[in-house]
């Protein structure tokens, strides 16, 4: 169910190419894409998280990676969507047990070779949004080392590359669909 969730809302973006290399992947790999078991490159699930304002990010500083990004982890089993993996992962993540998406819709779709402190090669990433009060009580997880709210305009340097500009899309997409001007 999943795959096919996905699928379906891969088809429904516009023609790009990593929508076509995503919905390619998928349709080469099967449900084994959706396992971290399934072989060295699987899909994740990623949310990030804005301020209602959309004025500021919330990020956490991931442990492997030695970065700031978006909350975000493998589907499990028990996930019926990837939208549903990357809410839960946000979750516990960042310590909000109530985080809710915007949207089901995908924001952003982000595919990253892994280095060797990964035990897998490859991420094929999807992204959603969610939005709460900065003055939210967060916590750090064990995957993490940091989870801070960031202005928009003042991202940390410790970013993957094209984080920014990622983000900026999302950012503009997340305040479309919740009726925010775009300023």
């Amino acid at each position: 169910m999943p795959l096919a969730n996905l699928l379906t809302s891969l088809s429904a973006l516009p023609e790009s190419g990593s929508r076509d290399a995503y919905l390619r992947f998928l349709k080469s790999a099967g449900d084994a894409a959706l396992r971290r078991s399934g072989g060295p490159e699987h899909v994740t699930g990623s949310c990030f998280v804005f301020s209602p304002e959309f004025d500021r990010v919330l990020l956490c500083f991931h442990r492997k990676g030695q970065f700031w990004v978006q909350f975000g982890g493998h589907i499990e089993s028990e996930d019926a969507s990837v939208a549903e993996a990357a809410q839960r992962e946000a979750r516990e993540e960042s310590g909000i047990s109530d985080l809710v998406l915007l949207s089901p819709g995908i924001m952003d779709l982000d595919r990253h070779d892994l280095h060797a402190g990964f035990s897998c090669s490859a991420h094929w990433d999807v992204g959603f949004a969610a939005a709460t009060a900065p003055d939210v009580e967060v916590s750090v997880s064990d995957e993490s080392e940091d989870v801070r709210w960031f202005p928009i305009n003042e991202m940390p340097i410790q970013v993957p590359a094209g984080f920014g500009a990622r983000l900026e899309r999302v950012r503009h997409a997340a305040m479309s669909q919740s009726g925010t001007q775009i300023g």
